[in-house]
């Protein structure tokens, strides 16, 4: 009886692993993805707004059971890179163009069926990175300190009356502030090394009388508390300033605006990499792109998505399009010519 038993035993663990072994593909790096798996390890940089809006939609959507890691996007760059021999995430939500240019070789190719249904110019067209929603750069301002000023543009910054009103932080240490930089330089000058370019920021830094915003957020919260009258920012937070009521409007320079895109990626040797399609799908799907326009007022890149009273259509903006190859590998030329600037201007 022993032996039988013994015997018996020997076939059914020999069963369970042809049956785990039928569960398991090969991916194109030769790592093991789990086809059969419900569980999905996000890496996201992205704000609780963009978080709770999508992860429990996908997760009642599938029954695939998200483990999401948030942090800082250079953290999370850096675990990616350290992880690169054995991927712990399958998914990077949010990431920027210059970061993948950086980091190429850490993604898996995927191309979204829902490729065809976004704006042109915002497509997949490495087929790593899936476009999923644009931010801009734009003017805040407290239409209840502004009396008479006009602000339609950067040149409308340069009023005597706005001096130590601004608000902008650090290009330095704020991605707001030096998206900010780059786009007044290539709005005034044409590109991002041409003296006209060069000679408004200066201008700017002398209307800025010293004051520097403690960050991205301090920038756009000070002029919705009433301590600025304008301030250089971005359009996510300054649409919901307006959509709460807060007594704000939004200004596209009339310069123009560079819009810069998120992305998703999926992680090369993911070990979901079903769920991980299944992620981009379901992101870049009407629903979430309606949802990213009306309800939590992030630009989509869907051409049929819907977008809310609130947020002007693309098509009504003057938009400017980023070198993201120089800027990736100037980056730190720019801050450092704009810091040297600065301090040359205190007194």
């Amino acid at each position: 009886m022993n032996k039988k038993f013994i015997a018996l035993t020997m076939v059914l663990v020999l069963a369970m692993g042809l049956l785990a072994a039928c569960g398991k593909t090969d991916t194109t790096d030769g790592n093991t993805s789990d086809d059969t798996s419900d569980k999905l390890v996000v890496y996201s940089p992205n704000s609780e707004d963009i978080i709770n809006l999508v992860i429990p939609a996908f997760e009642k959507e599938t029954g695939i059971k998200v483990e999401l890691i948030s942090a800082g996007t250079g953290e999370l760059m850096k675990r990616i890179e350290s992880e690169k021999e054995n991927p712990y995430a399958d998914v990077i939500f949010g990431i920027a163009e210059a970061q993948f240019a950086q980091n190429p070789d850490l993604y898996q190719e995927y191309v979204s069926p829902n490729d065809e249904y976004m704006l042109e110019g915002h497509k997949n067209k490495h087929g790593y990175l899936t476009p999923y929603n644009s931010d801009g750069s734009c003017l805040l301002v407290n239409t209840d300190l502004i009396g008479d000023i006009k602000i339609e543009g950067y040149e409308d910054l340069l009023n005597p009356e706005l001096k130590g009103k601004i608000a902008y932080p650090d290009p330095a240490s704020s991605s707001s502030a030096f998206n900010q930089l780059t786009n007044m330089l290539v709005a005034m000058g044409g590109d991002y090394e041409s003296q006209e370019g060069w000679d408004y920021v200066g201008k700017l830094i002398e209307n800025l009388d010293g004051k520097v915003s403690g960050g991205s957020g301090a920038a756009h919260k000070s002029v919705a508390d009433g301590e600025y009258v304008v301030a250089l920012t971005y359009e996510d937070p300054s649409v919901s300033y307006v959509r709460d009521g807060a007594p704000v409007k939004v200004v596209y320079p009339k310069e123009g605006t560079i819009y810069g895109d998120a992305h998703l990626a999926i992680i090369k040797g993911a070990k979901n990499l079903e769920n991980a399609k299944k992620f981009i799908d379901f992101v870049t799907s009407k629903e979430i792109q309606d949802a990213f326009g009306t309800e939590i007022f992030i630009r989509p890149l869907r051409a049929d998505a819907e977008l809310s009273d609130s947020m002007t259509p693309l098509e009504d903006i003057s938009t400017l399009e980023e070198n993201i190859e120089y800027v990736t590998e100037h980056k730190n030329e720019i801050v450092e010519r704009y810091i040297d600037l600065f301090t040359s201007l205190q007194k």
